[in-house]
C-alpha cells in the first residue's frame, strides 16, 4: 500500500491556519517533517505529518516559540498528550473503529484513510496505535479465524492496518545511544497487540525497534539476529503451551547469541506455573510498565 503524502501545501495550510511560507520555513529550519514530493515536485503530506504540524501549532498557539515546540517534541512528549477520557471519546473511538473496519472489509482504502484522518484529529498517536489499529489488528484475525470472512478479505485488512501502524511508529524519536532491540512473537504466535503495546513502551523510550511481527521462521530469526546483532530481543506470546515453547526456544537462541538479552512476555506469561516461572525466570519481562523498566534495566547494566 502507497505511504506517498496526500495533502498539497494549501489543503494543510487551510487546515492548520497557517502561512505555507510559515511552513516552508519549519521544514526548512527544524526538519520535523519531511513531506514527500511528487513528480512536479510539490509537497505531498500525510496523515502523521499533518498531525505533528497540528501538534506544532498548539504549541506555538499555548505561547511557546515553534524552536521550543520541536525541542519538546523531540524529547518525547509529541506522542504522550491524550485526549481527556469521556464516555463520548470512548464510545466514538469504537464507532470509528468499526467504521474502519468495514470499510476495509469492503476494500475501500480510501474511506478507512479518511476515517483515520479523523482519528487523527481527536486522539494521541498512542491511543490511534493501540486501541484502534491495533485492536483492529486482532479483530481480522479473530474474524478470519471463526470463517466471517475470507483470506483475501484478512490479507487486504491486515496489510491495510500493519501498513499504517509501521509508519506510525517511525515518527518516535529514537535515541542513537541506546542498543537496538527486535520484537517478534514467538512461537506459534499470531496475535500482535500485546507486541505492539511493547514496541510502543519501547519506542517512546528511545530505543531504536526492529518490529518483525508474527510468522517468521525460526533459522530466518537468526539470520536476522547475526545481521542485527541487537543489544535485547523481546518475544510475545498470548497462549501458555506457545510460550513454553517460546522460552525453550529463547533458552536455546541465548546459548548461541550470549552477547543478546532475550525476554519473554505477553499476557501468557501470567498464566504459566510457579515451576516455569522459576525455571525460566531470567527471560521472563513481566507485564507491566514497571516490570519492563526494571527488566530492561537490569539487562542494559549486566552488558
Amino acid at each position: 500500500m502507497s505511504c506517498e503524502g496526500k495533502y498539497n501545501i494549501k489543503a494543510v495550510s487551510k487546515m492548520l491556519g497557517i502561512q505555507a511560507g510559515t511552513l516552508r520555513a519549519w521544514e526548512r529550519r527544524y526538519s520535523i517533517v519531511q513531506p514527500h514530493r511528487n513528480e512536479a515536485g510539490h509537497r505531498l503530506y500525510t496523515d502523521e505529518q499533518v498531525y505533528i504540524l497540528k501538534w506544532l501549532v498548539n504549541k506555538v498557539n499555548q505561547g511557546f516559540t515553534i524552536s521550543q515546540a520541536v525541542d519538546v517534541a523531540q524529547n518525547g512528549e509529541l506522542y504522550k498528550e491524550a485526549a481527556p477520557f469521556t464516555i463520548e471519546n470512548t464510545d466514538r473511538a469504537a464507532e470509528m473503529s468499526s467504521m474502519i473496519l468495514d470499510a476495509l472489509l469492503s476494500f475501500q482504502e480510501k474511506k478507512a484513510n479518511d476515517l483515520l484522518s479523523q482519528a487523527f484529529s481527536m486522539y494521541n498517536l498512542e491511543k490511534v496505535i493501540i486501541d484502534i489499529l491495533g485492536t483492529l489488528l486482532v479483530q481480522v484475525g479473530h474474524l478470519w479465524e471463526d470463517q466471517k470472512i475470507t483470506v483475501a478479505h484478512e490479507h487486504f485488512a491486515s496489510s491495510f492496518l500493519r501498513t499504517k501502524i509501521g509508519q506510525l511508529m517511525q515518527w518516535l524519536p529514537s535515541d542513537p545511544y541506546l542498543p537496538k532491540v527486535i520484537a517478534s512473537c514467538g512461537i506459534d504466535e499470531e496475535h500482535e497487540l500485546g507486541l505492539l503495546m511493547f514496541t510502543l513502551f519501547l519506542r517512546r523510550k528511545g530505543f531504536e525497534v526492529i518490529y518483525l511481527g508474527h510468522g517468521i521462521p525460526e533459522k530466518d530469526f537468526e539470520v536476522v539476529l547475526k545481521e542485527v546483532e541487537p543489544r535485547m530481543v523481546f518475544l510475545s506470546c498470548t497462549i501458555v503451551d506457545p510460550a513454553i515453547k517460546t522460552l525453550r526456544w529463547a533458552e536455546n537462541l541465548y546459548r548461541n547469541f550470549p552477547e543478546t538479552s532475550f525476554g519473554v512476555g505477553g499476557s501468557a506469561v501470567n498464566h504459566l506455573s510457579s515451576e516455569v516461572r522459576e525455571t525460566y525466570s531470567d527471560l521472563l519481562i513481566g507485564s507491566t510498565k514497571a516490570e519492563w523498566e526494571d527488566w530492561i534495566s537490569r539487562k542494559l547494566k549486566n552488558k
